[in-house]
């Protein structure tokens, strides 16, 4: 497996606790939950990667969507974390913060 083949299983792996993430701020459209995951290191995704992650938590009731009128095109869907998408963030936290604190130690050249 090359680096590039690496980094990109990293990311799509890592898109739903991004997404979570920035909708832990406040509601917003989906273009700007792109806008702001691609501004993190590391994380260039596309609206091909994020969007089926959008409708996937919205099925599972991680967030709520609303459709408003934009101010050019088509109306905008809206998502907002519901109490289960809470709860799936803390728990997708609870093992990002285990997992890579684990890691940590073994580059460190701790043992696991």
């Amino acid at each position: 497996m090359s680096d590039d083949s690496w980094s990109i299983q990293l990311r799509k792996g890592l898109v739903e606790l991004g997404v979570l993430a920035v909708l832990r701020d406040g509601e917003t459209y989906g273009y700007d939950i792109v806008s702001r995951l691609r501004r993190v290191d590391g994380m260039a995704l596309t609206e091909s990667t994020v969007y089926p992650v959008l409708a996937r938590l919205e099925v599972g009731g991680c967030v709520q969507v609303r459709s408003a009128p934009s101010p050019s095109g088509p109306p905008r869907r809206y998502f907002r974390l519901t109490r289960a998408g809470n709860e799936r963030l803390a728990s997708l936290t609870a093992q990002w913060r285990q997992v890579s604190a684990g890691i940590a130690g073994l580059l460190a050249g701790g043992q696991a």
